[in-house]
């Protein structure tokens, strides 16, 4: 397709809708998933291990994911993801055992790592280059959509059904969000793109080795900045409720602040993606990195709730001009023949880094103090800044030509 043909209309529902839906349906169930293991006779710290477990299978299943997108193709790989995600929620809700429970828990991470790269991979092939990073842009912050509304409506449904309700919710959201995605129209390479693959297939199809082999020199240097701004996105879901805690102020006010910081997100994705496009990526990936970087270096001379609300915010609007950030560049230095492989390994990357600051900060509080912990987490963010300037542009000389 070309760009004077291109239309995000025509795709808009088969595109983004079940994003939204895979979103809201984990967004119903994550606020949840310690109550019901406390429920199951967790303790405290079993609870947290268990919503730590959908993140290690996130972080397992990123090559697996490759290899069943390469096999299947992108449409039913999705469709599989969230048929997979809602049998998880199903046995989540079912079971009395808390070792099942935990089970559950992991193949919703599972899902996640197949339906975050099918997704990714689809919209690559389907959006021109020259609308890419609004695409991608568009396709987080529709996730983001979905998780902000599941909690509102899992709410409504737990106050009518119990823990249980919040469950069903995310069982009818992923099975509907597998029926539109089966609608989604297949992929078609251009006619030049299925003579190359002709020519290199089947003996010189890429495997995760030369994908390795050929790459690793972006691996290294850009990817490292992705790792970066994976650890600092994963930390700063952390550090705003730890720190109202820290501040002694009520937990419904903390709430209310991380949930403004979480709209403010939700304003700013698609003029990001469109700058990306037009301007190119470093004008979005470094600021949203500045922009975060900043307030968390701050946060920890807050005194209370007005200071840490204008700080969250701040927080909320740098990570809200990322949306995509990282699917765009993956995309866009992701070669034609091979592409699940690379983003398997771009998202592996990702995840490694959304797992690694979680803990970081827990390290440094734990041995120093929360503030210090805060503080260096604004530090990771000035330093990914830094990477992704320095190595963004020279990116471009460093990608192999698509095949």
């Amino acid at each position: 397709m070309t760009p004077a043909d291109f239309s995000f209309r025509r795709i808009a529902v088969s595109a983004f809708a079940p994003s939204l839906l895979f979103g809201l349906g984990e967004g119903a169930i994550l606020p949840v998933i310690p109550l019901r293991a406390r429920d199951l006779g967790g303790s405290v710290a079993e609870a947290a291990l268990v919503v730590t477990l959908i993140g290690v299978g996130s972080l397992l299943s990123n090559i697996p994911a490759s290899l069943l997108t390469m096999h299947r193709g992108e449409r039913w790989a999705i469709v599989a993801a969230a048929v997979w995600c809602a049998l998880a929620i199903g046995l989540s809700a079912w079971t009395s055992q808390l070792a099942v429970f935990a089970l559950g828990c992991f193949m919703v991470g599972i899902s996640q790592a197949v339906f975050g790269l099918a997704r990714q991979s689809y919209l690559t092939e389907a959006v021109p280059p020259e609308f890419r990073a609004r695409a991608m842009s568009m396709l987080g912050g529709s996730m983001r959509v979905g998780l902000f509304i599941g909690p509102f409506i899992a709410a409504v449904a737990i106050h009518g059904y119990g823990l249980l309700g919040a469950f069903a919710v995310g069982v009818v959201a992923l099975l509907v969000a597998a029926v539109v995605a089966a609608r989604i129209p297949d992929l078609v390479a251009p006619p030049d793109e299925r003579a190359t693959e002709v020519a290199t297939a089947p003996g010189a199809a890429p495997s995760l080795r030369s994908i390795l082999r050929d790459h690793h020199r972006l691996f290294v240097t850009l990817g490292i900045g992705v790792l970066l701004v994976s650890a600092v996105r994963a930390t700063r879901q952390v550090v705003i409720p730890l720190w109202a805690d820290h501040l002694m102020l009520a937990p419904s006010l903390a709430a209310l602040i991380y949930g403004v910081a979480g709209g403010v997100e939700l304003l700013v994705f698609y003029p990001a993606g469109k700058v990306m496009d037009v301007r190119g990526r470093r004008w979005v990936a470094v600021p949203s990195m500045l922009v975060m970087g900043l307030p968390l270096l701050l946060m920890p001379l807050t005194t209370g709730a007005a200071s840490l609300l204008l700080a969250a915010c701040v927080i909320g609007f740098g990570n809200g001009i990322g949306s995509g950030m990282v699917m765009t560049l993956g995309a866009d230095h992701s070669p034609r023949i091979g592409r699940a492989h690379f983003l398997g390994v771009w998202r592996l990357m990702s995840d490694i880094g959304a797992s690694c600051g979680p803990a970081l900060l827990s390290f440094v509080a734990a041995t120093l103090s929360l503030g210090a912990g805060v503080a260096i987490t604004g530090v990771i963010a000035l330093a990914a800044a830094a990477q992704l300037a320095y190595w963004i542009p020279r990116a471009e000389a460093t990608r192999r030509p698509l095949r």
